[in-house]
Formats: structure tokens, C-alpha cells, sequence
């Protein structure tokens, strides 16, 4: 046998296990996504009973078609979008901001070593506290406006995001570091041709922390200042006893939420596959 045909034996022989492979991970996947409806559906279907046959108090804990009754009828009535509109914007936006300040702070302690030693106590600091407390601060200082919910949700998003990327840029193998450093590359060469594309899984990788971590601060500077958005729903489910409103919100929220979740995660493996 020539060494053309053995090449073209091993090659065939490696396709066939590449797409075994690929067989089996799509069986698993739909056996993932099968099981995950399968928890949903009985989840919900013990709620349904247990509202219907009065074993939890339906005035508290209310049962799904209930709230799915109460969701179509506000979405029918045009009075739910403008609220999701608003909450979702101020996500996008505080979201957004977050990642980029963020990642810029940790590009900027990257490349100071002097600024770096001097921030890391302050920043450690201020990881340690509570940022939602920091909330009537920003209402009193800003005003009462998206901009002081933006602002209570980059207080959540940005340290966190600058200790994750900044610790990501200090775990790159420093013996990619010394090549580009032996053949005359500066630091800023250094950063955009190794630390940066080293970088970018850890990157993304935030996006999907910041996405839980945005609601957290939109929906908490919504329960203190907002007149719209889910947060003002739930507030004021709370303050005229309509638990179904407040539930329903929740559903909002968790729906909202894993759609921009999968959005970061389809993103990621987009990257992953151009790398």
C-alpha cells in the first residue's frame, strides 16, 4: 500500500470518528433538552395541582395558568411591553457598560504596574461592598432617572468584570510573553498580539456572569426610583397584594433573561470555533 492510499485510509478512518463523535453529542444534547422540559413540566404541573386542590395558599404563591392568564390579558391590553421595553433597555445598557468599563480598567492595570499596586487594595475594597447599598447614593447624586439605575448596575458589573479579565491577563504563559519581547515587541504589541487573544474565552466567559449580574442591579434600582419597568411591577404587586402580578414579573424576568443568556452563549461558541 502507497503512502497516498495509507494517508487516505487514516483520513477516512478519522472522519468516521469525527462524525461518530458528532452523532453522539447530538443524541445527548436531545436527551439534555428532553430531560429539562421534563423537570419544567412537572414542576409547573405540581404548582397547577397544588393551586387547583388548595394545598398552598393561591393568594400568595397563585399557579400558573393563572399567571399566564394575567400576562396575555396586560399583553393584549399594551400595558406589559412598555415595561419589559424599559427594563430590558436599561439591562442592554447597563450590561453593555459594564463589560466595557470594565474590561478597559483591566487593560489599564495591565499595562501599569505602578497603577496596579496602588488600585488593588481600593478595588478589593470595593468588591467587598454591598453596591446595592450604593443605590439612594446614586438616586440623591444623579437624580431620579435611568441614569441612577444604569448607575447602581455598573457598580455591580464593572469591579467584577476588572478583577476577572485582569486576573485572566496575569495567567497568560509568560513564555509567549518573552518570544515577542525577544524579537523587539513593545508592551502595547505584546497586549494585542498575545494577552488580548489569549484573553477573549475569559471575556465572553464574563459576559455570561454580567448578564445575571445587570438584572440584579436593574431590577434593584427599579424597586427604588423607577415609575416603569418589571421592577416597578413587582413593587407595586407587592403594595396592592396582587402576588400574581409580582409572580408573573418574576416569569418575565427568567424569560427575558435566558434569551440574552443563550445570546452570549452562542456568541461563545462562535468564538471558540474561530479560534
Amino acid at each position: 500500500m502507497t503512502r497516498a492510499a495509507e494517508s487516505a485510509e487514516r483520513t477516512s478512518w478519522l472522519q468516521l470518528i469525527h462524525e461518530g463523535h458528532r452523532r453522539r453529542n447530538r443524541v445527548e444534547t436531545g436527551f439534555v433538552w428532553i430531560t429539562r422540559f421534563a423537570l419544567l413540566a412537572v414542576f409547573f404541573g405540581l404548582w397547577e395541582l397544588a393551586g387547583w386542590q388548595r394545598w398552598i395558599d393561591v393568594l400568595l404563591f397563585s399557579y400558573p395558568s393563572k399567571i399566564v392568564k394575567l400576562l396575555v390579558q396586560k399583553l393584549m391590553d399594551g400595558s406589559l411591553l412598555p415595561h419589559v421595553g424599559m427594563t430590558v433597555l436599561e439591562t442592554a445598557a447597563g450590561f453593555a457598560l459594564g463589560t466595557l468599563c470594565g474590561t478597559l480598567l483591566a487593560i489599564l492595570l495591565w499595562s501599569s504596574r505602578f497603577l496596579a499596586r496602588t488600585l488593588d487594595p481600593f478595588i478589593v475594597v470595593l468588591n467587598s461592598m454591598p453596591k446595592v447599598a450604593l443605590g439612594p447614593l446614586f438616586i440623591v447624586g444623579i437624580g431620579p432617572n435611568i441614569m441612577s439605575i444604569i448607575a447602581t448596575t455598573l457598580a455591580i458589573t464593572v469591579i467584577i468584570t476588572t478583577l476577572v479579565v485582569l486576573s485572566s491577563f496575569r495567567e497568560v504563559d509568560a513564555n509567549y510573553v518573552k518570544v515577542v519581547r525577544v524579537f523587539g515587541g513593545t508592551r502595547a504589541q505584546t497586549f494585542r498580539k498575545v494577552i488580548l487573544p489569549a484573553s477573549i474565552p475569559t471575556i465572553v466567559s464574563t459576559l455570561k456572569v454580567n448578564v445575571g449580574l445587570a438584572w440584579v442591579g436593574v431590577i434593584v434600582g427599579e424597586f427604588l426610583v423607577s415609575k416603569a419597568g418589571l421592577g416597578y411591577l413587582i413593587i407595586y404587586g407587592f403594595q396592592v397584594f396582587n402576588f400574581t402580578l409580582v409572580i408573573g414579573s418574576l416569569f418575565v424576568i427568567a424569560i427575558v433573561a435566558t434569551v440574552m443568556y443563550q445570546a452570549v452563549s452562542y456568541l461563545e461558541k462562535k468564538l471558540e470555533k474561530r479560534q
